[in-house]
Parts: C-alpha cells; sequence; structure tokens
C-alpha cells in the first residue's frame, strides 16, 4: 500500500511537517541547510474571500479511516516515540512523535529491522538510514492494489508511502465510476500531488488528471512512478508549479474538474519562492476549489497533515465554502491499524465533500478497501 503524501491532527503530522521546517508546495524539504541572503516581505492585501455559504451540508464528523495491513504495508508495532512498519520486503524503524505509549513486540523484532532512521528527528528535519544490508539500494519496489510504484529512503524520513490515503483512493475510485460515461472523461486536479500515486489511481479509474507540484524532484518521482505501473500511456498532465497560483489561472480560463484532491503542507515554498501557509492560505485555496469543481462535480478531499487544529477547524471551512452546493460533507481523521492489535496511529485529519444525494450508512471507523 502507499504517500506524498504524507502526521497531523491533536499531533497530527505527515511524519509531523512542522512550522519551523520550510518545504516546497509539496511533502518534500530542502534538500540541504544553508544560509541565504533573507528576503523582507511583500506586505500584500488578503485575497478577496468567496461569500459565505448560507446553508450547511448534511454532515457525517468524527469518522475514523481506517488502513489495515496487508501483505505489501503494515504497521508492525509503536511505541517510545518509534514506529515499526513492514515495506513489502523490508521492516523500516522511523520516528513517530505521538507513540508516547510502550512499545508491545520484543526488543529483538526491533532489532532486526532493515533499515533504521537516525539523526536530526525534529519534524523535518534532515537524517540518514543505516541498514542493516550495506548494498540497500536507495528505492525498493511496493505495490497497492495491483499498481507497482517505487519506494524510496529519503534525508527527511518519508518513503513516498502513505498507506492511510487508500481510504480516500477507494472513495475516489467510487466516485468517478459514478461519473463515467457522463459528457466525457471525469477530470481530477491532484494538488501537491507529490509522488503520485493518487494521480495514477484516478488515470487508471478513467480519469484525465492534471497533477500540481512545486517540486521537480516529487514530479520526477511521480513520473517513475507512472512508467512502473504501466500506465505511461494515461492522460496525466505534470505541472510543476505554485498551486495557488495555478488555481487562480485556471479559474479565469474558466477550467473546470469534476474531482479535487487538496493535500498541502503545513508550510512550504513555491519554485519562485511563494511562501505556503496552511492557516493562512488553506481558506483562499479552498475558495478556488470551490470556483473549479464543474457543474456536474463529484467530489473535493482535502487532507491537512498539520498541527494545532481539530478536524473541525477544515470541516467548518468546508461547510462555508461549499454549503450552498448541497450533497454529504465527511469529516474526521486518517489513521493506520497495527497488524495483530487493537492500537492505531492518526496520521492526518480530513474532510471530504460529495456532491448529489448523500451516500448512506458510512461508518464511524471505515477500512481502506471501504
Amino acid at each position: 500500500m502507499a504517500r506524498n503524501r504524507k502526521p497531523a491532527k491533536s499531533s497530527h503530522h505527515r511524519d509531523q511537517p512542522g512550522p519551523a521546517k520550510a518545504r516546497r508546495h509539496s511533502r518534500e524539504p530542502s534538500a540541504t541547510k544553508r544560509t541565504v541572503p533573507r528576503q523582507q516581505p511583500v506586505e500584500t492585501a488578503p485575497p478577496a474571500r468567496l461569500a459565505p455559504a448560507k446553508a450547511r451540508l448534511a454532515e457525517k464528523t468524527g469518522l475514523l479511516l481506517s488502513a489495515e495491513p496487508d501483505n505489501d504495508y503494515a504497521l508492525l508495532d509503536s511505541g517510545d516515540g518509534q514506529k515499526l512498519e513492514q515495506y513489502g520486503a523490508l521492516t523500516l524503524v522511523r520516528p513517530e512523535g505521538q507513540a508516547i505509549w510502550q512499545k508491545r513486540l520484543p526488543p529483538q523484532r526491533w532489532k532486526a529491522a532493515d533499515a533504521v532512521f537516525t539523526g536530526d528527528t525534529d519534524e523535518e528535519g534532515l537524517g540518514r538510514w543505516q541498514f542493516k544490508n550495506p548494498q540497500q539500494g536507495e528505492t525498493f519496489p511496493m505495490e497497492w492494489d495491483g499498481l507497482q510504484y517505487w519506494g524510496r529512503f529519503t534525508s527527511f524520513r518519508h518513503t513516498g508511502v502513505f498507506p492511510e490515503q487508500a481510504a480516500h483512493w477507494r472513495f475516489m475510485e467510487q466516485q468517478l465510476a459514478r461519473l463515467d460515461g457522463q459528457d466525457g472523461p471525469p477530470r481530477v486536479l491532484n494538488l501537491f500531488g507529490y509522488t503520485g500515486l493518487a494521480s495514477l489511481v484516478a488515470a487508471r479509474a478513467g480519469a484525465h488528471v492534471t497533477h500540481v507540484d512545486a517540486s521537480k524532484k516529487a514530479i520526477g518521482w511521480a513520473r517513475e512512478n507512472q512508467e512502473r505501473a504501466g500506465l505511461s500511456e494515461k492522460p496525466i498532465r505534470w505541472i510543476c508549479e505554485d498551486a495557488v497560483r495555478f488555481c487562480e489561472r485556471e479559474v479565469r480560463r474558466g477550467n473546470r474538474y469534476e474531482g479535487i484532491l487538496l493535500d498541502p503542507p503545513a508550510y512550504g515554498r513555491g519554485p519562485k519562492g511563494e511562501v505556503w501557509q496552511l492557516f493562512e492560505n488553506l481558506p483562499h485555496m479552498a475558495d478556488l476549489c470551490r470556483e473549479l469543481v464543474s457543474p456536474r462535480a463529484g467530489f473535493v478531499v482535502l487532507t491537512a497533515y498539520t498541527i494545532r487544529a481539530s478536524f473541525l477547524a477544515i470541516h467548518e471551512l468546508m461547510q462555508e465554502v461549499f454549503g450552498d452546493r448541497g450533497g454529504l460533507l465527511e469529516s474526521g481523521e486518517l489513521t493506520i491499524a497495527t497488524r495483530g492489535s487493537e492500537r492505531r496511529i492518526s496520521t492526518s485529519m480530513f474532510s471530504r465533500w460529495t456532491a448529489g444525494t448523500a451516500r448512506p450508512g458510512t461508518p464511524a471507523r471505515e477500512g481502506s478497501d471501504g
């Protein structure tokens, strides 16, 4: 199972990207620590907001969507600030700030791991991997639902594998199937798309995909995944650009999408130095997404790997922006279940709007195959 991707909630995080470390408008941080001339910020007026909706959507809140272990990915254990994970044939140890409980597996299981992340464990801090096999390569094969892609050992602790997102991928497949054949292929916009698993899932389901990320390196990784998955002929536009500026132009162009995936970092910089602050910029981005959904829109999915917020914060933002559109708003947290245990780790908060008739009976806990 799968990324970029990417820690948030009461301590939600995609491996806890923190405000002190700047990332590009993707889940990829700066590759090196270096001193650069500090530029004075340019004072600009905040963008004008759309008028708030006068109605509220039908809603389901407090949902815990859980990624269950399978043969490709499994959370094996966690505790004492770490987590032990299975990635295909490999077992990895990575920092996990939320694991304030004790480990359950014996120490020898942890010591037998193929790779351990060490070094700077401060949120998006740089570090290194220690390998049991000195010949271990940088990449390793992964698979989700028959879709093959590359995991990668990075200096910022991520692997490009984000299994909790599988709940949204299943949801997206269902929504795209509902739209299939209606006025041509559905169009999906994947913002802050990172290593592209969501884009590949959407393309495989028959959508025309526009994938936007500010990192050339991340887009290169995503295109490697496209080739690895055998989907090179699928219609995916790869756009290396600041997500806000791209969406502002799309609104002016009159382009519209049936599905939008919005997975922003807590803090980052675009390719031309554009600054992204989640709490400052997300409302404007939500307004742009509201204008970019087509009349036959299927869904908008917002995931936040951040801190200092409850899922209710983004839930109420989505109510304000999409309330007049009708449909259903579902909000809660994405979690990962532990193999052989009831214990789960929360990775992020989410809020997703579905147009049209509300789907029946979404359970309070929904598996990744939901």
